[in-house]
This record gives structure tokens, C-alpha cells and sequence, in this order.
């Protein structure tokens, strides 16, 4: 028998009342629809948790035996012992595992209000039976159909007549107690196996054929002899023209008693794939953690001067998006990654202007200056938060449209909880574990599996984000080589790994057992519960499912550099029963204290580079920000890895003077910036174009080109490249063109020439590159799944609503007037409403009130006025719990408490 002991509720509402505090806690905790709005009563928190839309949210969050046990229920009697459910659960042979673990089942379905009833009398809420319940619409999950009672329903007497005779039963007066006749026949083992014994071996093969489901069946209007057999035995009940059903009784004894074929009562276990040394773990996982940043800021870098377009209908064309991946070295996907965790991390956004394009927000500006790991954290916090889903990109809405990055349709509202569940589920292995992806997807199949919504032929979609979440965490760097870090285990909230003993798989206890809640919370971010408990082996495979850069450099699927040396021996540690969601004060501390791990793993930027001969300078390692911006202005990156390698070209070179550079400026800067002498062909180079810039001026007329050297004009009138400029010249130093100075710059420039733009007065002009900000944007917010759960202080004042109203509405009083009629609040005069609650003043006794507030909600309470003056009373509101004022004109009515 269930170890709980319950009395005998007449209903949902009498066992929710039965309820201690700490119980209901867990019921409003774990369906958090029922406390939007807090309900007025117990009553009302009972129909409430009885309505179709709250039910099915309660069944999706179901594991799988929980589930299994609720449509086992479904197909019991109503009420049904908890004898009869252990027996459809576990069979007639019994099932030590099934046993062991329906209790836990049972007490998850009593604490969300989906099954009440002592032991001996459990019954299923009526939305959950009518959902759970087989149908011919809707086949219940168990293959089992109809009851005998139900099938027989539509068919005449004389013919249910004529079953129970062929049966071998006494024949009745009436066709309710032949039904109950052939029922009991159906449900007596020893009778029921002795008349199948009769039955020719065609028959008995089409019994074996709908014995696991579906139950139903067609047959012609003159079907075989073995159908024959089986109709006029009532083994088989014609439902429709054509279609026969075999009856629940029938099957069940075919089973041996068993609803399911194959009862899932314990969680599969997730088994790692690849264990490594826990350090090149982390130094792996702190590589891609860089890389992560280096991407981030060279994408933003990129849009510095206004980004792409927004589409009409929003997001990023296909064209850019592919342009965005070549500029970036990487491919689609994974650009649409770093496109989305910028936008997430509120580094991006609209302009908002007429020629709407994307561009950095003024936040990035803040993110830039904030040390790399808080950097870092800021993108994991974001990502673990997002409820938008870069993995759909390029895939189709309902409305067979396209979805682009930064479009809309890309909410997922379960992505945050799929992926703190993943992470959770790593953190419960061993330090360098890196689990088998498909033991990880098993195992949230069982945790929920009404979720997702599979279609045909395609992947559920909690798979698909988990898998997801696995490449994702990659890239970013909460794990490397597939197993969680030590900074990704602080960000989760998850505690440090202790102790030491054995690797997981070889000798540990399972991390989650019968009596383990192994239910996945369904917010980002974890903190961890009290009580711990051991943890071993669990799942994922050794990689992300696609590839990303790893430390200095791209890389594509696999784990880093390494091999069987990596392997080592993994401590066993301690993980709390569940990771919880991380709010406010905590999932800050859990932030800085990722931070506090990471910091040291990352490389310390360089003041230096190295020039080279052959005009190039490498950057051994990062840069600090002005160096680098400085030499991305000086010269071109030609590649990037752990190494970056610039390149100086006369265009770099007249970029960084059209910026207001001298050469004697950047003859400084590179000798003070290189560990190496500046190679002679570099500094003829910057000589040799400073010599040159600026000679040619070009500026407004349209446009106008003017030089002291007459000869220098007549050469480029006669190039015939400058045909298209159509220049003509208007003095001997000056030409003229019809196109704008920005147009007459780019063609010359294109010419070989090193034209500077001068202003109206004659001064030259100088281009600095101004970075493009959007107004102030938030980051965009997640697309809630439901309710958020409350917190514990909105729990501790609800409940303690409800108890009050509950007390105001089932408090006996004494009679006053007329008895109310259809449920409406009894009414007193204006007089004995006053009368009463000065009496009550005196007397200090507690009154009930009918009240009706400014809103015109009608409410019942239970005060205890302390003072009537002015119109208005003044006393100790029990369902608000404070004193509070009431208007005496609001007041429909009131009546004293009874005295019991």
C-alpha cells in the first residue's frame, strides 16, 4: 500500500482543504496558473485546477511514469484502490521496480491536484480522465478501448442477449444485468481463460493482434468463422457499421493485468561518452569562452557604421546573413548564433530609423569596457535566459514562411528549461564527463514526454533543443570537449566538485533513483536545493553536435586537440537533488563567481606585435583594445587563429592618415608597439604614401579636384579610366565634376591616385570612422511558458488569501433575514449592518460580511471590527490578514459567527 494515508475527501476541494500549508505551497509552486489571480477560496482553487487548459499543462509536466500512471487510472474503475492500480501497473506477476516507484508517482499526482482520495478510493480528476480516457477519436496511450458497459451501450437487448447465452451465461431479464453478467465473466481469470481455450487458433491470432492497440478492428458484413466465434461471444463488439473493438476487460486478461506494455518506472540512466582530465576541460572550455568574445565584438565591429537592413516583415535577408558568415570565417549557423546571443545580450538592435538598419546599442559600448570574464558572463547569462531559437533559422513557421535571424517566430518558450536541464544533467557527472547525446535525449523524453509535439518523420522539438543546447554551450564555452566546466558549473549554481572515488559508470550509484523528483525546472539559471546526494555517470555525447572555435582559432565539430593521455580518473562529487532557477542577489553571485574561474584561464592581452619583412605584423596572442584598434586602422587583418596576422597596404596606410595621422605618427607608433626593428620596405611604404596623400584635394562643387601640380591633372585628364568622372578643368589647377566629393574620391582612389578631402575653407578633412548606436534598447525579453512560479512570498500571502477566504466561506453563521436564494449574499439593513458591527466593537466577537468592492466585485470576509465611525468600519481583515477600512455602504451584509 501507498505509505500515505489519506481519509476519504468528498471532493478535489475537501482534500485541498485537508491540505497543510507547506502542501499547497507545493501545488501552487509546481502549477503556477492556479495563483493568477489568487483564488478567493479553496473552492475556487479547486475548479480552477480542474479546468481543461490546467490540466494539460499539469499533464505535460509529467515524467513519463507519472504519466503512465494517471492513464492507468483513466482506465480503472472510479474510485480505484490503490491494489488495482498496482496491479495494472505491475501485472499479475508483479514488477519489484514498478512497485517500488508508484508511491513516488502517486504522491507527484496528489501534489498537483491530478488524483485525490485516500488509498482506497483514488480518484482522477474529471478533465484528466476525459483527456486520458480511450476514445474512438482520441486512443488512449495504453492500446486499451472501451469497457463492456461502453461498447454495449449502442446495441440492442435481444442481441446482448444472445452474446451472454453463447457464452455459456444464464440469460436475464434485462440488458443491464446481462452487461454485468458478461463483465464479471470477462473479469473472472479462471472463466475467461477457459472459454479462450475454446476459441479456433484464427481467433486467438486476432486477439493477439489487438491486444497492445490500437483495439479496433474491421470486419466485413459476413466475417469468417473465427470473427464469427469471437462476435458472438462478445469477445469482440461491434462499434460502427463495420468496425468491431475488443473489449477492456478482454484485453487486460491477455496482458496478465498490465495497462502498458512496457512500464518506464525509473529515469534512463545518462552515461557519459568520453571522460578527460578536468584542466584541459576547463582550459578548453576558457579557449572557446574567447573566442566567444573575439567573434561577438568582431560582428558588432562590423556593424559599427550601421549594419544590414531590416526586412519588411524583420530580421536579416538570407544575403547577409551570408555575408555576416564570410566576414566572420564561419558558417551560416553558426553566424546566426552569434547574430541572435548579441541581439539576446541587448548588444544589438533596430535603429529605428526611416532606412531601418541593425547597429550596436550604447550597452555595447559599456560591455566593451567591462573586464572579459564579466564580458563572458553576460552572453552566458544571456543565452541560458533566451527563449529565441537560432537553431530554426532557415527553417519554415506554421505559415510556411521563412524564418530569418532577428525575425520573429523564433520564441521557443521551452528552450530555457531544456537547456538548464541539459546542463543540470551534466553537472550530476563526473568533472570532465562528457556525456552520450542520445542517452541525454532519453532521458528527457522520459521527463517529459507529452512535450515538444513531434511530427511525422521529424524530431520532437525538446531533442532538437537539446541538441542544440549542446553545440550551443560549446561555442560558447560553458563546456569543452563536450563535459561541463568549472565556470559553467558556477553559473549554474551547481556546488564545486569534492571528494574523490570512482568514474562514472564504473562502480557509482545512479544519480537519480525511484525516489528521486527528477523533474527539470523551467527557467534558466540554477541554484542549487538543500540536501545532497551522490552522483555519478550521466549523458552527452563527447561534442557539440555541430562545430565551433575553439581557443585561438575555429574550429569544426570535434573536441580540441588532445588524446588518451587526457584521460583521467573522476572524482566523485555531490550534486543537490535538483538545480533550481537562479533570481536577483543569487544569479548575480553565481555570475561574479564564474567570472572569478574563468578570469585566470584567459590569455592577458599584449601591448606588442611583431613586424615582419614581408609587410606584415603578428599579434602573438589578444591585443589591449587601443593597440588593436589602432593597428586595425593602420593595416588589414589577413588571418586569424591563435595568432592574428596584419597586413599593411598603401590603401591601410592612407586609412590611417585620412584619419589624421602623420607618418612621423605612425613611424612612432609602430616602434613603440614592436618587439621587432620596423622593417625598412614598411617604413619606405608609409613615406612613400604620405608623399603622396593629399597632393590631389578634392571638394564641393559638385565636386572639385585641385592640385598645385598642373601636370598631375593633364595625366589624369588623359587617362581614359577617368572617363567616367567626366572631368573638365576649369583653371589650371582645379578640375570639376558633375559627381559628389564622395564619388570623385572612390575614383580616383581607384586609379592609383591619393586624393584628401578638404572642407569649404580648405582644410583637409578627417575621416574618422563614426560608430552608428541605436537609441537606448532593452534586451529583448523571454517569452514566458505560463505563469512564472511564484516566489515564497507571493506563496506565503496567497495561501494565506485562500485559508481566509476559505474561512469566510465555509464559517457557520447564525441566521439573519431570509435565507439567501441561489448562492447569493444574504443582504441586512443599512440599521442592523450598523447596529451589528457596534455590538461587535463592544463584544470583540468576529463578524461575517458580504462586501462589495469599488470594482463591483462581490467577495465574502471574516472581520473583527475595532472601530465604526463616519460611515466607515475599521477592523482585522482574516483573508488580507491587516487592518484594513470598509466603507458601510459596500457592506451587502452581515451576521454573527456561530457559536461552535
Amino acid at each position: 500500500m501507498s505509505p500515505e494515508a489519506h481519509s476519504a475527501p468528498r471532493s478535489l476541494a475537501e482534500a485541498l482543504r485537508a491540505r497543510d500549508d507547506s502542501s499547497l505551497a507545493a501545488l501552487l509552486r509546481s502549477r503556477p496558473d492556479l495563483v493568477t489571480p489568487v483564488p478567493t477560496d479553496l473552492t475556487q482553487l479547486a475548479t480552477r485546477a480542474g479546468t481543461r487548459a490546467s490540466v494539460l499543462r499539469a499533464l505535460e509536466r509529467l515524467d513519463r511514469f507519472a504519466l503512465q500512471t494517471a492513464e492507468a487510472l483513466a482506465v480503472a474503475p472510479d474510485p480505484a484502490s490503490y491494489d488495482s492500480l498496482l496491479g495494472l501497473m505491475a501485472g499479475d506477476a508483479g514488477d519489484p521496480a514498478v512497485a517500488g516507484a508508484l508511491p513516488r508517482a502517486l504522491h507527484t499526482l496528489r501534489e498537483q491536484a491530478l488524483v485525490w482520495g485516500g488509498d482506497d478510493r483514488l480518484r482522477l480528476v474529471r478533465t484528466a480522465r476525459e483527456v486520458l480516457a480511450p476514445s474512438p477519436q482520441h486512443p488512449s496511450p495504453t492500446g486499451l478501448g472501451p469497457t463492456v458497459r461502453e461498447a454495449a451501450a449502442g446495441m440492442s437487448p435481444g442481441r446482448i442477449q444472445e452474446i451472454v447465452t453463447t457464452a455459456g451465461l444464464p440469460s436475464t431479464h434485462d440488458s443491464v444485468s446481462a452487461v454485468a453478467a458478461l463483465t464479471a465473466l470477462f473479469t473472472h481469470r479462471k472463466k475467461l481463460a477457459k472459454l479462450l481455450a475454446q476459441a479456433p487458433e484464427a481467433a486467438r491470432e486476432v486477439l493477439s493482434r489487438l491486444v497492445w492497440g490500437p483495439p479496433y478492428g474491421q470486419v466485413t458484413a459476413d466475417p469468417a468463422a473465427h470473427l464469427r466465434w469471437l462476435l458472438d461471444r462478445g469477445l469482440l463488439l461491434p462499434t460502427a457499421p463495420g468496425t468491431v473493438v475488443l473489449p477492456r476487460e478482454v484485453a487486460l486478461h491477455l496482458r496478465e493485468g498490465r495497462a502498458h506494455r512496457d512500464p518506464e518506472p525509473l529515469p534512463p540512466a545518462v552515461v557519459p561518452a568520453a571522460t578527460h582530465s578536468a584542466r584541459v576541460v576547463d582550459a578548453t572550455a576558457a579557449g572557446q569562452a574567447y573566442t566567444a568574445l573575439a567573434t561577438v565584438e568582431e560582428l558588432l565591429k562590423e556593424w559599427d557604421e550601421g549594419g544590414p537592413a531590416v526586412l519588411r516583415a524583420g530580421g536579416l535577408s538570407v544575403r547577409d546573413l551570408k555575408r555576416t558568415a564570410v566576414a566572420l570565417d564561419v558558417a551560416e549557423p553558426v553566424a546566426a548564433f552569434w547574430v541572435e546571443l548579441a541581439y539576446a545580450a541587448g548588444l544589438v538592435a533596430s535603429d529605428g530609423e526611416a532606412d531601418e538598419r541593425y547597429a550596436a546599442t550604447p550597452a555595447y559600448d559599456e560591455w566593451l569596457e567591462q573586464p572579459p570574464a564579466e564580458r563572458w558572463v553576460r552572453l552566458a547569462q544571456a543565452w541560458l535566459a533566451a527563449t529565441r531559437t537560432p537553431g530554426l533559422i532557415g527553417g519554415r513557421d506554421a505559415k510556411d514562411r521563412t524564418l530569418s535571424a532577428l525575425g520573429p517566430g523564433l520564441d521557443r518558450s521551452a528552450a530555457p528549461e531544456v537547456r538548464h536541464r541539459v546542463l543540470s544533467l551534466l553537472a550530476a557527472l563526473g568533472p570532465g564527463a562528457a556525456p552520450d547525446a542520445e542517452s541525454v535525449l532519453a532521458r528527457l523524453r522520459w521527463e517529459r514526454p507529452l512535450r515538444g509535439g513531434r511530427r511525422d518523420g521529424e524530431e520532437d522539438l525538446r531533442s532538437r533543443l537539446a541538441r542544440w543546447t549542446l553545440s550551443e554551450a560549446e561555442l560558447l564555452g560553458l563546456t569543452g570537449r563536450g563535459a561541463l566546466s568549472a565556470h559553467g558549473r558556477a553559473l549554474l549554481g551547481a556546488p564545486p566538485v569534492t571528494g574523490a572515488g570512482t568514474a562514472p559508470g564504473t562502480g557509482s550509484p545512479p544519480a537519480d533513483g525511484p525516489g528521486t523528483d527528477a523533474t527539470p525546472t523551467d527557467a534558466p539559471g540554477t541554484r542549487h536545493a538543500t540536501g545532497d546526494r551522490p552522483a555519478s555517470g550521466g549523458p552527452l555525447s563527447g561534442g557539440p553536435a555541430s562545430g565551433g572555435p575553439a581557443a585561438g582559432g575555429p574550429v569544426s565539430g570535434g573536441p580540441a586537440s588532445g588524446g588518451p593521455g587526457d584521460k583521467l580518473p573522476v572524482h566523485r562529487h555531490r550534486v543537490p537533488d535538483r538545480l533550481v532557477p537562479l533570481s536577483g542577489p543569487e544569479r548575480d553571485v553565481a555570475g561574479a563567481a564564474a567570472a572569478r574561474l574563468l578570469a585566470p584561464l584567459l590569455p592577458e592581452p599584449l601591448d606588442h606585435v611583431l613586424l615582419q619583412a614581408d609587410l606584415t605584423a603578428v599579434a602573438p596572442g589578444p591585443l589591449r583594445r587601443p593597440l588593436a584598434d589602432a593597428l586595425g586602422v593602420l593595416a588589414d587583418v589577413e588571418s586569424k587563429g591563435g595568432a592574428t596576422v596584419y597586413r599593411f597596404t598603401p590603401a591601410s596606410v592612407r586609412r590611417a592618415l585620412d584619419a589624421g595621422r602623420t607618418a612621423a605618427d605612425l613611424h612612432t607608433f609602430l616602434a613603440e608597439h614592436s618587439r621587432t626593428p620596423v622593417p625598412q620596405p614598411l617604413a619606405y611604404l608609409i613615406d612613400d604614401v604620405a608623399r603622396r596623400h593629399g597632393r590631389l584635394r578634392v571638394g564641393a562643387a559638385s565636386a572639385y579636384v585641385r592640385c598645385d601640380d598642373d601636370a598631375l591633372l593633364n595625366e589624369i585628364l588623359a587617362d581614359k579610366r577617368a572617363a567616367a568622372l567626366r572631368l573638365r578643368r576649369l583653371a589650371p589647377t582645379v578640375l570639376a565634376a558633375p559627381a559628389d566629393p564622395a564619388t570623385l574620391l572612390e575614383g580616383l582612389r581607384a586609379m592609383g591616385y591619393a586624393p584628401a578631402a578638404e572642407s569649404a575653407e580648405g582644410d583637409v578633412l578627417i575621416a574618422r570612422a563614426q560608430a552608428h548606436r541605436t537609441p537606448p534598447r532593452t534586451a529583448p525579453e523571454p517569452v514566458p511558458d505560463g505563469p512564472p512560479p511564484p516566489d515564497a512570498t507571493l506563496l506565503a500571502a496567497a495561501i494565506r488569501a485562500i485559508r481566509a477566504g476559505d474561512l469566510a466561506a465555509t464559517t457557520p453563521r447564525k441566521p439573519v433575514g431570509e435565507p439567501p436564494a441561489g448562492g447569493e449574499l444574504p443582504r441586512t439593513s443599512a440599521a442592523e449592518t450598523l447596529a451589528t458591527m457596534q455590538a461587535a466593537v463592544l463584544t470583540g466577537d468576529s463578524l461575517w460580511i458580504g462586501y462589495v468592492n469599488a470594482e463591483g466585485a462581490a467577495s465574502q470576509r471574516v472581520i473583527s471590527p475595532v472601530r465604526v465611525e463616519g460611515g466607515f468600519v475599521t477592523g482585522y481583515d482574516h483573508t488580507a490578514d491587516e487592518v484594513r477600512t470598509f466603507p458601510l455602504h459596500r457592506i451587502t451584509g452581515v451576521a454573527e459567527l456561530a457559536d461552535d
